[in-house]
This record gives C-alpha cells, structure tokens and sequence, in this order.
C-alpha cells in the first residue's frame, strides 16, 4: 500500500530557491505557508501539455491552504527517460550535491554531441540549459521532497521496457538525495478520442498496470497510474473522451483527470470536493481565444457533474491499481 506523501514532510520547514527552471517564483500570500514540497517532474509533453504541474501544484494547494507546492520541470518533448540520461537531467536529480566537475563533464558531452550532429534540437537545448546551470548552481540547489519521472512510450514493451531499465537509475540518484519517487505511467495507446459505443478490453492495461506495480514495489516508488484510470473512466464514463481527434495528446478531460490522479497518488486521499474546475486557463491571443488542436477554445471549465465524476473516478481508478499492487506482492 502506497503511504501518504505530505506525511513524510509535514514539518519541513524552508527558504524557496528560486531558479531559472520553475515556472514562476513563489507568490508573498505564500509567505505564511507552514509546510513546502520542492517537487521536481522530468518528462515531455504529456507533462507540459495543459501546464500539467501547475495544475497538480494548485489542486495540491486547494487541498492543504498550509501546504506550498513548489515546481521545477525539466522537459523535453518526445523524449524519454533514456534520452533524459544522454541530455543529462540526472545533473537536476542531484543538483543539491552536484559538484562544479560532474557539471563540466556533461557540459564536455553535449558540446561534443552538438558538434557531431548540429541538427540535434535535444542536444542543443541541453546544452543552453546545462551552461546556465554550470553559471549559477549555487544558486539553483535544492533539495527534492518528490521526483516525477514520466513515462510515455518506453513502458510498452514490459519487464523489457526502457522505462522498466531507467527508472530504477533515477529512483537511486533520487533516494540518494532523500527523494520520494513518483512514477507517473502515461497511456497514448488507449485515450480514445471519440465516445465509446462498447467496454475497452481491460486485458492490455491490466497487464501493464501489473509491471508499474512490481517497478514501484522495487523503487519503493508512488505511482500515478493513468491507464487504469484512464480504463476506470471509459467503463463508467464512455461519453466522455480522452485525447484530441486531430492529436495524439490528452485532452483538456485526460489532463485534469491526470492532476485528480495525481493528487489522489500524493496525498492518499480522493480529490472529491476540491474547487479546481477548469484547465487551460491562458490569455487570449490578439483578443481571440487560444485554440486546442482540435481548434475549440482550450480553456475549458468543467461541469459540476464532470468535475465531481473526475475527481471520484481518479480515486477509484488508483484503489483498481492498489489492488493489482496488493495482488502482486502476495505472490
């Protein structure tokens, strides 16, 4: 059974370091808050699409108005834990003890990459946030309370999977630094981006849920399991979609129930009742309202009934999960 995350630093007490790689710095109503989270999430664009974090960050603050939930991303879209390692985020992982000579080394290994193959975006755009690093790592220290590695598609394959080989490596650089681990189990294969006329066929997600649980159980980790809720909510919701028609992404729906999820797997307790109801919520362009792919206005606020439906199935979704990880460490 996964225990309560807010437990573990219910008394931790600190000065908010401020970087170039948060989103925003901490806000002065914030000044009186008694506990803080410094919250790390490492992925792609299923953790940048709908600004994902924030949205964890302002539910997991409606929850606890105590609680401060400061986020640092380090993203690259498309991209994987294994490509993370290349682009050398383990350096963020471990930043409160990296010394000035592991930074130069990666620094050394991205400048030889980007010389190798100029048109290497990744590389490149490693290469800039490395060197800024390298410039102020005083400053940027911090100490992580929770690490998200994001999977995507190197969960597919299995126990053989890339997500299965390199989480186990952060979950170490993590622990290391007094971290808990959080793996956050995306699902592009399954969102479906019309309402559903039949039940899914829970076989292919049951199976996968099955690995996450056994790599959690090694990593000691908290999981967000997002195809079983996903699969929770397609059985009880099938009119309600989870990506985009015109892109493979989740949709504004997939996205909050993501954030439910989240805050379910943090705080080990449901979301029902939380007043968080809309996602998205960015400045028109031009006095127009920015389009989602599908090119509907992307913001978007939820019914009551939908946001009371979200919030329930993501709890639900993660105990269908808790069960298939209780089922798995009584073998």
């Amino acid at each position: 059974m996964q225990k309560s995350i807010i437990s573990i630093k219910a008394a931790l007490v600190a000065l908010c370091v401020v970087s170039n790689l948060s989103f925003a710095a901490e806000p002065a109503s914030q000044a009186v808050k008694t506990k803080k989270l410094q919250v790390l999430f490492i992925g792609n664009s299923f953790t940048a699409c709908h600004d994902l974090s924030q949205v964890v960050k302002a539910m997991a603050e409606a929850g606890d108005p105590n609680l401060s939930f400061e986020v640092t991303t380090v993203l690259y879209g498309g991209r994987r834990l294994v490509d993370h390692w290349r682009l050398g985020t383990p350096n963020f992982v471990k930043i409160g003890t990296l010394t000035a000579a592991e930074e130069q080394v990666t620094l050394k290994a991205l400048e030889e990459a980007v010389a190798k193959d100029p048109k290497d975006k990744y590389s490149a755009g490693a290469l800039g946030r490395h060197r800024d690093l390298s410039k102020n790592l005083e400053k940027m220290r911090k100490k992580w309370d929770l690490v998200v590695l994001q999977s995507y598609r190197d969960d597919a394959e299995g126990e053989k999977s890339l997500y299965v080989e390199y989480a186990p490596k952060y979950a170490e650089l993590i622990k290391a630094q007094g971290g808990k681990v959080i793996l956050y189990e995306t699902t592009p294969t399954t969102q479906n981006s019309a309402p559903l006329t039949a039940a899914p066929d829970p076989a292919a997600v049951l199976a996968k849920a099955k690995v996450i649980a056994a790599l959690a159980q090694r990593t000691e980790a908290t999981v967000v399991p997002m195809s079983m809720v996903a699969l929770r909510c397609q059985t009880v919701r099938p009119d309600l979609t989870l990506r985009y028609v015109k892109d493979s992404h989740l949709n504004p729906t997939m996205g909050y129930l993501t954030a439910c999820t989240f805050y379910a797997a943090l705080f080990n307790r449901s979301p029902e009742g939380l007043p968080i109801n809309k996602i998205d919520d960015r400045p028109t362009r031009d006095g127009k309202p920015a389009l989602d792919p599908d090119g509907k206005p992307i913001l978007t606020v939820f019914s009551d009934k939908d946001r009371t439906d979200l919030q329930r199935i993501a709890w639900e979704g993660l105990q269908e999960f808790r069960k298939v990880t209780a089922a798995g460490a009584q073998r």
